[in-house]
């Protein structure tokens, strides 16, 4: 079930919100959590009613294991517990992929039947690897198992994320006061969640059709020109962006109507002027998870530069694995990891060398550069074979040529003849999809890099958990003030652009489309 369907806007949403506060004020809290975990794991088996056996196992198994470890500390316990969670997630994503290749390599023809993956099994065996490991260093309580279930299959973080701790959220559902419908929750959770749904379905998924057709033709080992390949590529950007941030929003505002605050995940990363600050904004509950779990795991920065720069490899090629069984996950970890290792060296030598970087011109060029970055990343995070993908970057380094719709180069006039004296190809129609691809690159880099984001604008209501502190002073795109000190309050303006919001979301659901983050 999709939180963009009318299934669950219509029918799921009111009917758990009724249950959950009814069952609160006559029943208890107690009842209350056993219909919340009902109805999540009722969201959880809409999509593959098996695969409900498979989180209630994962559940049982990890609640059991983590009770035992919270009263006697065993690393073999914890390592039998990992390797479970671990060979499970293994099997149901991985499996075909290990064995495709290694069919390959041996020229062979090994083959697995078509494993269906799990909805979600990535998050919810995360959540719960650190639920372990934190068990066995003696930082949980213990907890009844219904709050525990309740814990993993929360149905606004469930699918895809963010990946919640347990300190953050058992003692949420732990609390002593009767849970109750609170208006002052539920119209921040619901203009949270109205603002989510309208980048979902109208930003994101307005720019798609501007991405698909790029990738399709690169899969498909058909040629682009320059500006196509970039055009394909910046519009998957601002696609997947506006696609899990406005995820992350409506996690945040379903959970929030219900009287819970979940963790910040997304706070502005394309307004980063580094890779290292691009991670530390961009999917921040995986990027602590794996700093806390694999990086300093490993070693961390502990034992000198080289191993510090394996570890840090190490870990982002496991990211990129989390994503997906493929080769060009792989690479766009493998590309990240690369990144932050040179950015840690450029950083050493600035230091080295005592130079300043605080001036808007550095800053400018240290915000382009990340971006170049990120988005030639994302080509292989969107492309489905290494093929597609090295097309498309051949194309957007200009060895597939340039082009112009014919319609823009009439336009152009003189300016037109020069270019095509240079090598500039005309092509026969294409004018309006031309125009409309970098209308809509235009309009979102400004939203991105002007707006100010959903924690901002909730700040002091409590948007989410934030155990980080971020620098909202943009000093590379300063905002009007006006529009930076845009803050939410319960207004008759908020309510109509919230209703806006809502309402052009509604308009959109006749196509439903997943979130991007689903398939991990």
């Amino acid at each position: 079930m999709l939180f963009n369907s009318f299934e669950f806007l219509l029918f799921f949403l009111p009917t758990t919100l009724a249950l959950f506060f009814l069952s609160a004020r006559y029943l208890g809290n107690e009842a209350a959590i056993g219909v919340l975990v009902l109805c999540s794991l009722g969201f959880y088996s809409w999509w593959n009613p098996i695969y409900l056996l498979l989180i209630l196992f994962s559940m049982a198994f990890n609640f059991q294991v983590g009770k035992s470890l919270g009263h006697r500390s065993h690393k073999g316990l914890l390592t039998f517990g990992i390797t479970i969670n671990l060979g499970l997630l293994a099997y149901y994503k991985y499996a075909n992929f290990f064995v495709s290749n290694v069919s390959t390599l041996l020229d062979t023809h090994w083959s697995l039947s078509d494993i269906l993956l799990p909805l979600a099994i990535s998050f919810f065996t995360f959540q719960q690897i650190a639920y372990l490991v934190d068990s066995h260093r003696g930082i949980t309580r213990e907890y009844k198992f219904l709050h525990y279930a309740l814990f993993v299959s929360f149905f606004p973080q469930l699918i895809a994320g963010p990946i919640v701790h347990h300190r953050d959220m058992l003692p949420q559902f732990m609390r002593t006061n009767r849970f109750c419908l609170d208006s002052n929750h539920f119209a921040i959770g619901l203009s949270i969640f109205a603002i989510g749904l309208f980048k979902k379905t109208v930003l994101a998924d307005g720019i798609a059709p501007y991405a698909n057709p790029v990738f399709n033709a690169a899969d498909n080992g058909q040629t682009v020109d320059f500006f196509t390949a970039w055009g394909g590529a910046l519009a998957y950007s601002f696609q997947l962006y506006f696609d899990f941030s406005g995820y992350s929003d409506m996690a945040i505002g379903l959970a929030r109507m219900f009287g819970i605050v979940l963790p910040l995940n997304f706070y502005s990363p394309y307004k980063a002027a580094s890779i290292t600050e691009f991670w530390r904004r961009w999917h921040i509950t995986l990027s602590h998870f794996l700093r806390d779990y694999v990086y300093i795991a490993l070693g961390g920065n502990r034992r000198g530069r080289t191993r510090r720069f394996t570890n840090l490899m190490t870990t982002m090629l496991l990211g990129g694995l989390w994503h997906g069984a493929g080769w060009n996950f792989i690479i766009w970890g493998g590309l990240h990891g690369l990144y932050l290792i040179l950015h840690q060296i450029w950083q050493a030598l600035l230091s080295k060398l005592s130079l300043k970087t605080s001036g808007s011109v550095y800053s400018a060029l240290a915000w382009l550069v990340t971006m170049l970055c990120v988005v030639v990343g994302w080509v292989f995070f969107r492309a489905t074979t290494f093929e597609g993908a090295i097309g498309l970057l051949q194309s957007m380094i200009g060895l597939h040529g340039f082009t112009l719709p014919q319609g823009i180069m009439a336009r152009l006039g003189d300016a037109g003849i020069f270019l095509q004296s240079l090598g500039m190809q005309v092509a026969l129609g294409g004018g309006q999809d031309f125009v409309l691809t970098w209308l809509w690159i235009t309009i979102l880099l400004i939203i991105v890099l002007v707006m100010p984001n959903v924690q901002d604008m909730f700040n002091w209501v409590r948007c989410s958990l934030r155990n980080q502190h971020f620098d909202t002073t943009d000093s590379v795109w300063p905002m009007l003030s006006r529009v930076r000190k845009l803050q939410w309050k319960a207004s008759m303006g908020w309510a109509t652009a919230g209703a806006a919001c809502l309402a052009l979301g509604f308009l959109t659901l006749f196509q439903v489309s997943e979130f991007l983050y689903f398939q991990f």
